[in-house]
């Protein structure tokens, strides 16, 4: 039977509201923890006990520091933790990967400033992710939705523009129909392409707010484009993201690659489970994966179903349509094998006059 242990936790400066905000109503917040967790939390005023496993307790109550730290006022206003708050609390002390070794604080180490506040990678492989934005001119961000691709790119965009590392930032991505036919779209082409390259836009609105975008927009120093504007461009002093890319053809983003100039990196980010290309047409995304992997100045890095950071079910329907792709793919393996086998066998057979 595994070790039970109980953690004591005081939590200070006391102040009754900050206490609420972490509670939540009705505990609500505290439930979550001891759902997600497996522990068992009492508490009487700001006197915490976490009786649970060693590492769970101890990592409970590790998290409830951090989250009553979260509840410091903010120009007299105390910041109310939400349900998501303690996903991302509990995805970012990686008490719930299997190898707890692995539980580094990277959080600390690296890390993406912003008028928004410090962005912290919420798992290893975010972590990483980061650290290869900032070290490698080209950068592969591949999984699937909900794993901080985009966000993160984003936000290493706008901080390497803070620190006046870079002139302009450019924010690309095809405008591809996920798989229905809008037909035609009123407007001029700007508000044609707008809705295809909407993330991008929410993205910057969270990080600098919305009327600093539309400044930087009209001073040219942020760029939303479709990837077609970009042929012909040379793109210097720059940091350059290609969103959605395994939506482009071969040809696009070889297209796109030969654009880097000087003083510039790039960030493409895709997953390539979900392609809307026409039948038959290869994802440039998934040729760039097999052509470009030995290339030094080029980092991958692959995201998986652990990494997600939206609500926790998102990365349960991620797993089981990975499960479901794999037997089919698997079904379909032993069809063409007993396919060949009986072809086989008809062309070794005497043939009968």
């Amino acid at each position: 039977m595994s070790k039970i242990i109980t953690v004591e936790l005081n939590l200070e400066p006391a102040d009754n509201h900050r206490l609420a905000s972490l509670c939540g109503p009705f505990d609500d917040n505290i439930k979550q923890l001891e759902r997600r967790l497996g522990v068992e939390i009492n508490h009487r005023s700001h006197n915490f006990s976490i009786v649970g496993q060693p590492h769970t307790a101890e990592a409970t109550a590790n998290i409830l520091k951090n989250l009553y730290v979260d509840t410091a006022p903010v120009r007299n206003v105390i910041p109310d933790i939400e349900p998501e708050h303690i996903h991302l609390a509990i995805k970012e002390s990686g008490v719930l990967e299997q190898d707890v070794s692995s539980s580094i604080p990277y959080g600390k180490e690296i890390h993406i400033k912003t008028k928004k506040g410090v962005i912290k990678p919420r798992t290893p492989n975010q972590a990483q992710y980061i650290a290869n934005m900032v070290g490698h001119d080209i950068t592969f961000g591949i999984g699937p939705a909900g794993t901080g691709k985009t966000y993160l790119a984003v936000a290493a965009a706008v901080d390497a523009l803070e620190r006046q590392e870079i002139r302009r930032i450019l924010l690309t991505r095809p405008a591809v129909e996920a798989g229905e036919k809008l037909g035609f779209l009123p407007g001029d082409l700007s508000q044609k392409v707008d809705p295809y390259l909407r993330p991008l836009y929410d993205a910057l609105f969270e990080m600098l707010g919305f009327e600093r975008v539309e400044k930087l927009i009209e001073r040219n120093v942020i760029e939303v484009a479709p990837l077609a504007y970009m042929r012909g461009r040379t793109l210097n002093d720059a940091f350059i993201i290609l969103d959605e890319s395994q939506n482009t053809t071969v040809e696009q983003m070889k297209m796109f690659l030969t654009r880097i100039g000087f003083n510039s990196r790039a960030v493409i980010t895709g997953d390539v489970t979900q392609i809307d290309l026409p039948r038959g047409a290869r994802s440039g995304l998934r040729h760039a994966i097999e052509v470009l992997a030995d290339v030094d100045e080029i980092s991958f890095n692959f995201f998986q179903a652990t990494d997600v950071v939206r609500h926790p079910v998102v990365a349960r329907i991620v797993q089981a349509y990975e499960a479901w792709e794999t037997e089919d793919q698997k079904q379909k393996k032993l069809a063409e094998q007993r396919r060949r086998e009986q072809q086989e066998a008809r062309q070794a057979s005497p043939e009968t006059e």
